[in-house]
């Protein structure tokens, strides 16, 4: 048998992070079991579904590297399938036409909660002839007796009575297919082997189950994933912080550090945190996936971000820092190439945004901070920035250890600790006090802009101590 996964978001909004996570976690397993992966866009709720939410689950499964073997499927273009079905089991007579209306329906909810029983409906048209040119909807025929009963591949054996489910609807009287209706026949049709989604459709299984039976059809394997917390325990939402995929793109996330924090919200191989996707393919289990709801900790993803911009190859980081400074509209064939300035600045951004915010006076103007100015552009910067101009206008070869050594030798004609030099040097460079080391700084920079700015610098100093006399 092989192995067929499904990922089927309803593209009423962005992707999520919970949503990515069971995509994911479909995609490891469906890689692992050597099997089919398949992108099936649920759009039945056409007031809330739209094409650019369509392009946001597109845009977040290609950034995150989860790529699908069949699809995309768009229910909306299978209502003549689902309408054929919905005909077949009225033929069968395991669904029948109900034509109660809506002021029916409400007094009977009304009736059931006062009398503190669970609100269902009550089979009243079930065995009623048709009643044509009457609006009315189709519902399936719920077995009256019996249990439903299933082994989840994370929570182990569920069983639900059959009288605490009602015959749902799964055509509305607009000839609209209804969810539980729709992901059947898509499941069945689409060889569906094992469904992984969120728990909070634990209670549409035996529903899916029983319409499943009804088509003669052998329901696929089930695993509910238990939801994603916030750091308060309540439910993730917006309030928690970036909770879509591509807005943690936009904060400066690699995907691999995103992949690698959602797959451990929820599954574990013993100690183990920090995994490459061959490792996830090769080890991840669904029966390993915990129970119990994890907890988003941003600080932990934070953590992991900074690991993989750390030790991932510069030329794969560079790949994705280019998107951030192209958003800065920074031109980076104006200054140092990107695999360059990646190992300078990894120890000093957690984020791609902050290092690409931080490399901006290597690509253009430079800005400078008042304070940062005030503090170390002053008169006694004056002879240290003329030293190192004059040493570094001398230097054939730009490279690092020869402006290191042009540095070290002003220090020490001019007895200065290499603080006192480099802290000039650096705020007349880059405009601040942060850098990587300055050896490298003016390096990345280029003898011509950093002549330049010694130059600029000097006079900063100058006019500086001026104004305090």
């Amino acid at each position: 048998m092989t192995v067929r996964t499904r990922f089927a978001p309803s593209p009423t909004g962005y992707l999520h992070v919970g949503s990515a996570r069971t995509a994911l976690y479909s995609w490891l397993y469906a890689r692992k079991m050597q099997g089919i992966f398949i992108l099936r866009i649920e759009d039945t709720d056409a007031e809330r579904s739209t094409q650019e939410s369509v392009q946001a689950i597109f845009d977040g499964m290609q950034w995150l590297n989860l790529g699908y073997d069949e699809g995309p499927f768009y229910q909306t273009k299978r209502y003549d399938r689902y309408r054929e079905v919905a005909d077949q089991l009225l033929k069968e007579d395991k669904a029948y036409r109900c034509y109660c209306t809506k002021e029916r329906l409400e007094a009977l909810r009304a009736e059931q909660t006062e009398k503190k029983e669970k609100p269902r409906y009550d089979g009243f048209c079930r065995n009623r002839q048709d009643h044509p040119n009457t609006p009315s909807v189709i519902r399936f025929k719920n077995p009256q007796g019996g249990v439903v009963e299933f082994d989840d591949l994370v929570f182990g054996k569920l069983v639900f009575n059959n009288q605490e489910l009602d015959d749902l609807i799964i055509v509305r009287s607009d000839n609209a297919p209804t969810y539980n209706f729709t992901v059947v026949v898509d499941d069945w049709e689409m060889k569906i082997t094992h469904v992984i989604r969120g728990d909070d459709h634990i209670n549409n299984t035996p529903r899916q189950i029983n319409i499943l039976r009804a088509l003669g059809v052998t329901p696929p394997l089930y695993a509910h994933l238990p939801m994603i917390l916030g750091s308060d325990g309540k439910r993730l939402s917006k309030r928690h912080g970036a909770v879509s995929v591509m807005q943690y793109r936009e904060e400066g996330f690699l995907p691999e550090a995103l992949l690698n924090y959602l797959v451990r919200l929820g599954w574990s191989h013993g100690d183990q945190e920090i995994f490459s996707i061959e490792e996830l393919v090769k080890l991840f289990e669904v029966k390993d996936v915990n129970r119990s709801p994890a907890a988003f900790n941003p600080e932990k993803l934070l953590w992991l971000n900074h690991h993989y911009i750390k030790t991932s190859p510069p030329e794969h980081v560079a790949a994705e820092l280019a998107w951030h400074m192209q958003r800065l509209g920074i031109d980076v064939s104006n200054g140092p190439a990107l695999t360059e300035l990646i190992p300078a600045m990894a120890e000093r951004a957690k984020t791609l945004k902050e290092m690409a915010e931080k490399s901006t006076y290597l690509y253009g103007d430079v800005q400078y901070n008042d304070e940062a100015v005030s503090q170390h552009l002053s008169a006694e910067a004056v002879p240290v920035l003329a030293a190192i101009q004059a040493g570094l206008s001398a230097l054939k070869d730009w490279q690092k250890e020869a402006i290191h050594e042009v540095i070290q030798q002003v220090g020490e004609t001019l007895a200065l600790k290499l603080g006192k030099i480099a802290q000039p040097i650096r705020v007349a460079v880059s405009g601040n006090t942060m850098s990587p080391p300055i050896d490298i700084t003016l390096f990345l920079l280029g003898r011509a802009r950093t002549l330049e700015r010694l130059a600029v610098a000097q006079g900063l100093a100058e006019k500086s101590e001026a104004s305090r006399q």
